[in-house]
């Protein structure tokens, strides 16, 4: 067993996985992945259990039906904690987020409770995007920012990497959201506890294969969201201790 898991939740990535699991295995650091699947109709699961009974570093977990993204990450970090892994990440299945970046994630996380991969740092780092996508991710981050004060340039992104004491600092059954507000949650619970958060620049590409997973009620939920996380921090948008 490596010290690093990379957790993939799956829903419809037949055509992802494979590739995505070989460029994994190829980095210079070594890493464990986990695939969680939610009960994917194309025959996704099938194919990780394929790829886990051919090298003992793939690993599988099935969900019974699709719980949403944040409900697969919580269930992935239980996982990574019951087994001792030391740096836990967060990586899409769609090759959005680069697997070689990995190595510049675990270099900043030698002094860093949680590393952030952001689309907006020293300028703006995606492809394949539509403008209005472009100026709602821009706008959720000005938003996030003016109401919790957490100083980040993309707090919605979801590529990162979790120490192990980050994810223990953390009562993991009370985290509420599920859609993308689920990345505010996880970032904003460890801040405002003043653990150590820091960026790194990534770039971030739409997927090519299969379809986004956004919509109206994810959108909706992070507005509510970020209001929530607000009032928890006792209406301060400054952290409860300090950074360390």
């Amino acid at each position: 067993m490596n010290k690093t898991l990379v957790v993939v939740p799956t829903y419809n990535e037949r055509e992802n996985l494979p590739p995505l699991a070989q460029r994994l295995l190829n980095l210079p650091a070594p890493v464990d992945l986990l695939v969680v699947d939610d009960n994917s109709p194309d025959g996704t699961g099938k194919i990780a259990d394929d790829l886990a009974s051919k090298n003992p570093a793939i690993n599988v977990l099935h969900r019974k039906q699709k719980n949403g993204l944040g409900r697969a990450y919580i269930a992935g970090f239980k996982w990574a904690l019951e087994r001792g892994y030391e740096f836990v990440f967060e990586l899409d299945g769609d090759f959005s987020h680069n697997p070689d970046d990995i190595p510049m994630f675990l270099e900043a996380a030698k002094n860093a409770d949680l590393v952030l991969g952001s689309r907006y740092l020293n300028g703006i780092r995606i492809i394949n995007w539509p403008l209005s996508r472009l100026m709602l991710s821009k706008g959720a981050a000005c938003y996030v920012r003016t109401i919790t004060g957490m100083p980040f340039t993309d707090p919605t992104g979801g590529y990162k990497c979790f120490r192990r004491k980050a994810l223990q600092a953390l009562n993991l059954d009370q985290v509420e959201s599920n859609g993308y507000s689920f990345q505010i949650e996880m970032t904003h619970r460890l801040w405002r506890q003043g653990l150590k958060v820091v960026e790194v620049p990534i770039i971030f590409t739409d997927r090519f294969h299969g379809h986004s997973k956004m919509s109206g009620n994810i959108v909706q939920e992070a507005l509510m969201m970020v209001w929530r996380l607000w009032f928890q921090n006792g209406g301060r948008r400054v952290p409860n201790r300090i950074p360390r």
